[in-house]
């Protein structure tokens, strides 16, 4: 065979099922109603806060000019409750004609208009998880269509109210099925959420063939304890999630509470940091024309999204877990630079942690710059046997960059990352 017919035979015989859509080869980023909004369909007497066309059309505007959009928060996203509760004659899904009179086409052109994208939202079962239609494996390739028709950009598809056979079926049918439109759309998936998250009953190499992004855990909800909860769920398990990420398949720990009422500063800040060292998606879920100008300049951090949106596509890991209730993690970046992250669990006062990069496995003989990503300071000629203090407050993190200014004597650079059974793992 020749070259080209052989390689030809080679793509007939591998499976169809991989999402080669090259979409999402950074973390997306956007924002997302649901955290903030949930199911409020009561327009008459909450006409600003309800799930309406008017809430999209005035989010989008905050979003292109706001100067959330030239940081590369791109997504506006509507989650559940915006449909009507039966679809149409033709067993179309058709939304709410009272919160969305002009309809979903109408919006998503108001979105690329100004150079922004549209998300929506499905569910995989009889039923949404708000109670509006769901999305029958009957209704797969016709729910997709009708998606690609109206110009949507990214599609969550949520499981309630399905068995796992089900979604064992249906959330690679749909992959298929948006591929089929020709539209690129970026899928975002809940399978893994209603299966536990974990291997056995996740396969995460399917998951990766499928998937642009998917949930794994709990919702997140508007406190410092759900963000706990997700952070220690990813840590605990990060020898299984850690590798499955990477450019166009993401772990989703859910969206950024920053800016709403659960939250102090030091903890918004944390939870930036954390998420953008786990290369979480950055979907932000709070009121952007009220938004404070704290929570904007955390959320608005160049440096972080620089971080976050690192072309590797590397998932951090926790490297550090101290009995001190300091923890750090680390994330390879693109051009043998770093990210860390030390994070303070403690609750009584600011803390004064001291280690070295040699503590922290960097290479021996390596020289580094490193930025404070908050405050911007910059640290120069930091070696890797230099002993250093950070100040850490409650609830609160210091977040380095680390750029090698002398590279060491190896031939390449070697960040080692704890793999599973204790040893170290080279990453080139």
């Amino acid at each position: 065979l020749s070259g080209l017919a052989l390689a030809l035979a080679l793509a007939l015989a591998l499976p169809t099922l991989a999402l080669e859509n090259g979409l999402a080869r950074t973390p997306p980023m956007g924002w997302l109603a649901w955290e903030r909004f949930r199911c409020n369909v009561d327009c008459r007497a909450d006409p600003q806060n309800c799930i309406s066309e008017t809430l999209f059309f005035e989010m989008a505007d905050r979003l292109a000019e706001d100067g959330w959009r030239e940081l590369g928060y791109e997504y506006i996203n509507i989650d559940d409750c915006w449909s009507a509760k039966q679809r149409d004659a033709a067993g179309r899904l058709v939304p709410d004609p009272e919160r969305f009179p002009r309809g979903i086409k109408a919006l998503a052109d108001y979105v690329h208009a100004r150079g922004l994208k549209l998300g929506i939202y499905g569910d995989l079962g009889t039923f949404t998880c708000g109670g509006y239609p769901g999305t029958t494996l009957d209704c797969v390739k016709q729910d997709a269509q009708t998606f690609a028709e109206w110009g949507v950009d990214m599609l969550k598809l949520d499981g309630c109210y399905s068995s796992g056979e089900e979604q064992a079926e249906g959330y690679p049918e749909m992959a298929k099925a948006l591929n089929a439109t020709g539209r690129p759309i970026v899928y975002s998936c809940s399978w893994p959420a209603y299966q536990g998250g974990l291997p056995p009953k996740v396969n995460y190499t399917v998951l990766a063939e499928v998937c642009n992004l998917w949930r794994n855990y709990d919702d997140i909800q508007d406190s410092w304890d759900s963000v706990l909860s997700i952070l220690d769920w990813f840590s605990a398990n990060q020898d299984v999630l850690q590798p499955v990420a990477g450019p166009g398949h993401w772990n989703d720990p859910d969206m950024l509470i920053i800016g709403n009422f659960g939250l102090s500063y030091e903890q918004s800040r944390s939870q930036m940091a954390l998420w953008t060292v786990m290369a979480a998606p950055l979907l932000m879920s709070t009121d952007l024309r009220t938004i404070s100008p704290s929570a904007k300049e955390i959320l608005q951090n160049r440096l972080m999204i620089q971080i976050n949106q690192d072309p590797l596509g590397i998932q951090g890991r926790r490297i550090v877990k101290e009995k001190s209730h300091i923890e750090v993690f680390l994330r390879p970046l693109s051009q043998a630079a770093s990210a860390l992250v030390f994070f303070s669990r403690r609750t009584d006062m600011p803390f004064l942690y001291t280690t070295s990069l040699a503590k922290l496995h960097f290479p021996e003989d390596a020289v580094y710059e490193v930025q404070d990503v908050y405050s911007g300071k910059i640290i120069r000629g930091l070696k890797t046997g230099d002993s250093f203090s950070v100040v850490i407050n409650p609830s609160g993190v210091v977040m380095w960059y680390l750029y090698p200014m002398v590279l060491p004597v190896q031939p390449w650079h070697v960040i080692r990352q704890q793999a599973p059974g204790g040893s170290f793992r080279p990453v080139l």
